[in-house]
């Protein structure tokens, strides 16, 4: 489909969902960021739902200013997904000690590794800037640096809730190694850092939404929330980067006889902030739930764990500033899903994967999520699929 446009205070709200189908509260956080006084253009994905603030799956372009809430607490949040020379023949019949063994290398929840984790012995694995970002940690807001050693241990883990790893088939039979993770607590903590000294601003006393306060450029604010913003990204791309190294590792282990390659990663986030020049203009442009889908850009749109994910490559939409969604979209809240589905029903949705199927991962059971097949659909101008995935080994927090 292409996009529907729904009339906005200052600028047009460009949608590729049906509006009919969003509910009340996410509709009123659009129009209310279509009030802002710096807003140059709004893009909503198919994948729209509620959000801290501003809606999961928006793309907010700005001229001179940026909203740390459109940004959310998991900056630089993403995906990354690599093709393996492994086929489905050289898969063992029983799945459990694979998922162990991931496990065992790779901390989930609040889990962080004992030591942090050298880099410089990973499979695969560029130091280079390793060391000059970590530099770069003095720089960050006061209020986070006694963090620093949690942040080194947290470096190279999960996390909770969506976050997952995920051993993949595509359709010719091939397995894939994706992940998603974020900026770990140090990123949440520099964003609630951030977002709390943007409400305190006088020029945001007025706006109708106070989670919608922003920094202004040629601030000395502005130019703390940045610097933080980009070093939160970068240690998310990082931790996404040494995940995938560890990961990379337990395959080859495990299928030592297989001798195993891999092909180019691919990596995008989709929590970010981004510097792009549209209409003559140059804008900030914040995805919140939504990956760059440039023209023959690389992307990563997964559903949930146990449904099918997407490989994709941008086709360059300027009107969606040249974007897609980050995945199918919840389409109901954790604690609804909880209250709504029991672990049969988990056990039921997540047959032939192997996975968690407890109580404590209920909330992310696949009915919770919007149809991935219905999300890719409606991003048809934005996107073109390069591989469908279908997972059979899902870990989560």
């Amino acid at each position: 489909m292409s996009y529907v446009e729904v009339p906005g205070a200052k600028v047009p709200i460009r949608m590729w969902a049906d509006p009919s189908t969003v509910e009340g509260g996410a509709m009123q956080q659009l129009q209310n960021v279509a009030t802002l006084p710096w807003i140059k253009g709004l893009a909503v994905m198919p994948d729209v739902h509620y959000g801290k603030g501003a809606t999961v799956g928006s793309v907010i372009a700005m001229q001179g200013a940026v909203c740390p809430a459109a940004v959310g607490v998991d900056i630089g949040c993403g995906m990354s997904a690599v093709k393996s020379s492994l086929t489905a023949n050289d898969l063992p019949g029983d799945l459990s000690r694979l998922r162990s063994k991931i496990e065992q290398a790779i901390p989930v929840g609040r889990g962080l590794h004992r030591s942090e984790v050298d880099p410089g012995r990973l499979y695969q694995f560029s130091t280079s800037g390793w060391d000059d970002f970590w530099s770069r940690f003095d720089g960050v807001a006061d209020a986070v640096k006694f963090r620093q050693e949690r942040a080194r241990q947290q470096m190279g883990t999960l996390g909770s809730g969506n976050h997952m790893i995920e051993i993949c088939l595509d359709e010719s039979g091939s397995v894939w190694l994706m992940l998603h993770s974020g900026s770990r607590n140090i990123g949440k903590e520099l964003a609630e850092h951030h977002i709390g000294m943007a409400q305190k601003l006088p020029h945001n006393q007025g706006l109708v939404d106070r989670d919608l306060a922003v920094f202004v450029s040629d601030t000395p604010q502005m130019a703390d929330y940045r610097n933080d913003l980009y070093w939160a990204q970068e240690y998310a791309k990082y931790n996404r980067a040494i995940m995938m190294a560890l990961l990379k590792e337990v395959i080859r282990r495990e299928f030592r006889k297989a001798k195993v390659s891999f092909e180019t990663e691919i990596s995008c986030h989709h929590n970010y902030v981004a510097e792009e020049r549209y209409e003559g203009m140059d804008l900030l442009v914040t995805r919140k739930g939504a990956i760059r889908a440039g023209s023959g850009e690389f992307g990563i749109i997964p559903g949930s764990m146990g449904t099918s994910s997407y490989i994709v490559k941008g086709l360059g939409n300027e009107k969606a500033f040249n974007s897609a969604s980050h995945g199918a979209g919840r389409r109901m809240s954790r604690s609804e899903a909880k209250r709504r589905f029991t672990v049969r029903d988990l056990e039921e949705q997540t047959r032939g994967v192997e996975c968690r199927k407890d109580s404590g991962v209920v909330d992310e059971i696949p009915d919770a999520y919007k149809p991935i097949e219905q999300v890719m659909a409606q991003q048809r101008d934005l996107v073109e699929v390069v591989a469908k995935l279908k997972q059979f080994i899902c870990v989560k927090g």
